[in-house]
């Protein structure tokens, strides 16, 4: 059943710009507030919501995976950080966040 590693790969994405979505939560901070959206602040958690750019799956009918991704391309020189998750086919969830510097 699992001749190499990649056979053990159920599903990958990448997120090539993890930093851009920051996670906001809303806490209630004025229960008599008249107006709902002045009852709560919208507070950032520190931490980045993950959004697929780029994935690869095996379905039933195509038990094959990719291992490479799509080109992508970065407009300015900086930093950046890029998140791999992956998923295996007994259901594991690994990530991996890889910080890329470009000149």
């Amino acid at each position: 059943m699992t001749k190499q590693w990649q056979d053990w790969v159920d599903y990958w994405a990448v997120d090539f710009n993890f930093e851009n979505k920051k996670e906001i939560i809303r806490i209630k901070t004025n229960e008599s507030a008249k107006d709902e959206a002045n009852r709560y602040d919208q507070i950032w958690t520190g931490n980045y919501v993950f959004e697929n750019d780029w994935q690869s799956f095996r379905t039933k009918k195509n038990p094959q995976i990719e291992m490479t991704t799509v080109p992508h391309t970065y407009e300015k020189s900086g930093k950046y950080k890029a998140v791999v998750k992956i998923i295996d086919i007994l259901g594991v969830d690994t990530t991996q966040v890889l910080e890329i510097k470009i000149d």
